[in-house]
């Protein structure tokens, strides 16, 4: 049995986490994470026991740096997208 392709109820499913709103508050709490790990990388770098460590609070602060370039640039697209309609 084929399924209908044009089902007579069709809504479009608004994805909560998807949303603007959720986009930005993302991003301020990646902007939190970014600075407690910048403090963190301060801290190994001045503490000589924990100078071997400091690729931790870098790998973190690398890690959000991504997930905020990777949601700035979804909010780009959904903006020139949102404009040409």
């Amino acid at each position: 049995m084929l399924l209908d392709q044009k089902p007579l109820y069709r809504k479009i499913i608004i994805v909560w986490y998807d949303s603007e709103a959720v986009c930005f508050l993302t991003l301020i709490f990646l902007l939190a994470v970014f600075v407690f790990a910048y403090f963190g990388i301060q801290t190994a770098l001045y503490t000589p026991e924990y100078q071997t460590y400091v690729w931790i609070p870098g790998t973190v602060a690398g890690m959000s740096i991504g997930v905020m370039i990777s949601i700035t640039i979804r909010l780009i697209r959904r903006f020139f997208q949102q404009r040409e309609k």
